[in-house]
């Protein structure tokens, strides 16, 4: 009873964990993309799909803990089904990536690297969220792998595509782009380094935590790959002093921002740059006529129209949408 009322929150938590990270990167492929959000309301409704199903799927994580196997074939079934809506915003983002304008800032590399590790990890979510694959694998470094790709890295590349993204609106200074491919490529890199090869040490057999394996003769083969794992370890932490320096230096001696440098369509850029004021703006609070995802739109002169700009105001005011 403990159990299922431990991973009743602990489940849904680690969603929670991944959830503003999807947004961050819809943002972002967007406005880098110079495109709209493909299939908006799919998107939403995807978002909400994962954050209802995340509550009755704990039961995956207790396949092995002697649970009846009926009620294992249940959460087999609530688990599998949350591939669809993942699969729906995996879909989104390369739909809303396919023929764009693309703008490979580090913002945007850090977007697509979620895109890259969400697929990655997701697939080996299928194999842990089927009860008879997961008894081969439960426990294992199998299960770190796909946990820490699928949650943790991508979590985590979200939140820096959010701080290479919004940081100009929050210090009106740029971070150095140099440096911000520099800590994408190595983090990227280091992080497949990382979790790739810990997929066969679980498959064979590997357990988890674990203070050391090598008292196992059979592990020993897996200890080359430990000390490789390690080096990548150290070469992701080396990247994240680089993505640090960058992140202080810029604040004090980064290169002026301009008012929008993305010039992206949300209201936030309208605001007042550097540092804020109650409110966020001096004057009333800004008049908002479109939604925020009005990027080439055809017959537009330029490739966005700000939230802020009405109708009217548009030089072919019978552009598609604004009859």
């Amino acid at each position: 009873m403990y159990e299922h009322l431990f991973w009743f929150l602990g489940h849904p938590e680690v969603y929670i964990i991944i959830l503003p990270a999807f947004g961050l990167t819809s943002e972002v492929l967007s406005t880098m993309g110079r495109k709209p959000i493909f299939g908006y309301k799919a998107m939403v409704g995807s978002l909400m799909a994962i954050a209802f199903l995340s509550c009755i799927v704990w039961g995956h994580h207790m396949f092995v803990t002697g649970m009846n196997p009926f009620l294992g074939a249940v959460f087999t079934f609530t688990t599998l089904l949350v591939a669809i809506p993942s699969a729906v915003k995996v879909f989104n983002y390369l739909a809303t990536l396919w023929r764009a304008k693309i703008q490979l800032t580090p913002a945007m590399c850090f977007a697509i690297g979620l895109v890259s590790l969400f697929i990655s990890g997701g697939l080996t979510g299928i194999i842990l969220g089927d009860s008879a694959l997961d008894i081969n694998v439960h426990d294992t470094y199998f299960v770190v792998a796909h946990f820490h790709v699928v949650m943790g890295a991508s979590a985590i590349f979200g939140m820096l595509a959010g701080v290479y993204h919004w940081f100009p609106r929050m210090f009106g200074r740029m971070m150095n782009k140099t440096l911000g491919y520099v800590h994408f490529w190595i983090t990227l890199i280091a992080v497949y380094g990382v979790f790739f090869p810990m997929h066969f040490i679980g498959l064979g057999g590997v357990p988890r935590r674990y203070y050391s394996n090598s008292a196992y003769e059979g592990f020993d083969v897996f200890l080359n790959i430990n000390t490789l794992i390690t080096v990548f370890a150290f070469l992701a932490a080396v990247a994240q002093v680089i993505f640090l320096f960058n992140f202080v230096y810029s604040i004090f001696k980064g290169k002026k921002a301009p008012q929008n440098p993305w010039h992206s369509n949300t209201l936030e850029w309208t605001s007042p740059a550097g540092p804020g004021i109650h409110g966020n703006w001096n004057g009333p609070v800004p008049t908002v006529h479109r939604w925020p995802y009005d990027y080439s739109k055809p017959g537009a002169d330029d490739d966005y129209i700000p939230q802020t700009v009405p109708y009217s105001q548009t030089k072919n005011s019978n552009l598609p949408g604004e009859e």
